[in-house]
């Protein structure tokens, strides 16, 4: 099968004898495991856990794989809950720790993750944090008072932590890509900057959670765009000092997307990261905060903090002198680069008039090594 370029082998004819009819139960679900666990899986297993070596992928990515083999062996239209199991003894067998809960006639699947993960349920267990991958499946179950029955199976093994964290992105084939023009002025100059963006960022990260900030501020952007964005900006700033620089990169954050509230947009709260706020047409603050402090940390590596306000979020940048009112942070001087729309037309250094008199809390900082 194919997966995100690459062309991988799985012996899942081994796997595909291995029904199940239910009645979803505890009985019924272990009675499928020892049966899963009686056939020849481990060359499954085993090509996945290969594939894992050799591309070293983050947890999130091998997930997706995880999700295809389950898809191939059972998919998913013919038999929910078989699906779901194969994905559930798959990730134990390649040393994840996951578990099932019953709601009902809803089966839920667990991964034990230590990352800060708000927009999905999670249970703990012995002190461990165990969060829901397949709550996107129940849309209309009320899971945070539904009562849950942990299935209780024994599975050996040394099982490790699941991890949001994304540091680096698919080889993207180039047909997968396409080129999208977004358009700014700067100072009376017309820039018109061409983007190379792959719609499956938004597959690989259609169910992605909302993490803490550092989860999507630091993913990177994959090798296709990454080459057809950031040698033009470098070119566009090339002769500007620091200072310019950088709100050139604010002001083409600021003025090259349009914006729309994550309500409107999605229907609910959803963090892009910087790859992602390039792909779609349309962004919040918090979406171009990502982008622009990844554009401002590949390009110049300044120190910078990310301000949360009640209803905002924005971007103050550490210069040789600070511009404006400065921001104090552990001993430092920041001036505020505002990378969304405001009534005014903000230089560095400007908080809009709205929010001068509100607090902020100071939610993620960078400082270059």
């Amino acid at each position: 099968m194919d997966f995100y370029g690459d062309t991988i082998a799985l012996p899942c004819e081994y796997l595909a004898v291995v029904d199940y009819t239910g009645p979803l139960s505890d009985e019924s679900i272990r009675e499928f495991y020892e049966r899963i666990s009686a056939t020849d899986y481990q060359p499954v297993v085993e090509q996945l856990l290969a594939y894992k070596k050799k591309n070293k992928p983050d947890d999130w990515l091998f997930y997706q794989l995880i999700r295809k083999t389950a898809e191939t062996a059972s998919p998913k239209a013919d038999n929910y809950y078989r699906y779901t199991l194969y994905k559930w003894f798959l990730l134990n067998k390649t040393g994840y720790d996951a578990n099932l809960c019953l709601a009902g006639d809803k089966l839920m699947f667990y991964v034990q993750s230590n990352d800060n993960i708000y927009d999905i349920p999670y249970h703990t267990e012995n002190g461990k944090q165990y969060v829901c991958l397949n709550y996107h499946d129940y849309v209309s179950i009320d899971i945070v008072n539904h009562k849950l029955h942990k299935v209780e199976v024994d599975i050996p093994g040394i099982k490790t932590s699941f991890s949001y964290k994304l540091t680096h992105m698919p080889n993207f084939a180039a047909g997968d890509y396409k080129e999208k023009d977004l358009e700014f002025n700067y100072r009376d100059v017309e820039y018109r900057i061409k983007v190379k963006t792959s719609d499956k960022v938004k597959t690989i990260l259609a169910n992605y959670p909302v993490t803490d900030y550092r989860s999507y501020f630091d993913m990177p952007l994959s090798k296709g765009t990454y080459a057809s964005l950031i040698p033009q900006l470098k070119e566009n700033i090339h002769g500007m000092n620091v200072r310019d620089g950088v709100d050139y990169l604010m002001r083409f954050t600021r003025y090259a997307f349009a914006y729309e509230a994550d309500q409107d947009n999605f229907g609910k709260e959803k963090h892009l990261s910087a790859e992602q706020t390039l792909l779609y047409d349309h962004s919040d603050c918090e979406d171009r905060a990502a982008l622009f402090y990844y554009l401002v940390k590949e390009i110049y590596n300044l120190p910078m903090i990310v301000l949360a306000y009640p209803h905002h979020l924005t971007i103050a940048v550490k210069f040789d002198k600070p511009i404006g009112k400065a921001i104090d942070y552990n001993g430092s001087k920041y001036s505020v680069c505002e990378p969304t729309p405001q009534r005014q037309d903000l230089p560095i250094g400007k908080v809009s008039h709205e929010l001068r008199n509100v607090d902020y809390e100071i939610v993620l900082a960078y400082e270059p090594n």
